[in-house]
């Protein structure tokens, strides 16, 4: 018969078990035997709560993205709000590699995270699709900056230090890693704009064409 322990297990503590072994061994060294030998019970219970290894792993990336996104205040700029979200997002990416790599692979866990900021988006007036597209730019510029910074060498002993932050070849700093990613969410939303605003600016620039020369 199982022990009282293994009764007593629940999925969350599966979850807890296993997160902690990512952030202190890394992704490959999470599995359901060393989860199971981590909460001293045998893999049974820890299958019987989770399934098998996969849904572990998605398991783990929703429980690391559940609090990522801040809440979506009443009236919030879009902009702002992107914003937020993002440095949210770099802030759990950030370190490291194991923890991108499985958040970044499992894309059920991004798209429940990616809830509000998509509301933000449609009652900026998006549609739905546009919506969509915009947070799946957004989340995969996001990623892939992480991805870089996260494999980046340590900060230059010698280097220009009266350029633009990411401006000097031989690398950059910490802060100035702070300070480029906000250049690549600036960059990037001033493409993102929702739809009525961009044809208003279509019609702008048509409207102010001088006339076009006759003979």
């Amino acid at each position: 018969m199982p022990g009282r322990r293994e009764l007593e297990l629940s999925r969350e503590q599966v979850i807890l078990a296993a997160v902690e072994i990512l952030q202190s061994e890394g992704l490959p060294a999470v599995s359901m035997r060393t989860v199971a030998a981590r909460l001293g019970v045998s893999p049974v219970p820890v299958y019987r709560r989770v399934g098998n290894k996969d849904a572990l792993l998605d398991a783990m990336a929703y429980h690391l993205l559940s609090d990522v996104v801040p809440p979506l205040p009443a009236g919030a700029d879009w902009r702002q709000y992107a914003v937020d979200c993002a440095t949210a997002l770099r802030d759990r990416l950030s370190g490291s590699t194991d923890t991108a790599s499985l958040i970044g692979g499992r894309r059920s866990a991004f798209v429940k995270a990616s809830k509000p900021l998509i509301q933000a988006l449609l009652s900026a007036g998006f549609a739905e699709d546009e919506a969509v597209q915009a947070c799946r730019i957004l989340i995969w510029a996001i990623a892939g900056f992480v991805g870089v910074e996260n494999s980046r060498p340590a900060d230059p002993p010698d280097r220009d230090t009266g350029v633009l932050p990411g401006g000097d070849p031989e690398g950059l700093t910490a802060g100035e890693a702070d300070e480029l990613f906000q250049v690549h969410l600036r960059l990037l939303l001033a493409g993102l704009e929702p739809p009525r605003v961009k044809s208003r600016g279509s019609r702008s620039r048509a409207t102010s064409r001088p006339p076009a020369r006759r003979g």
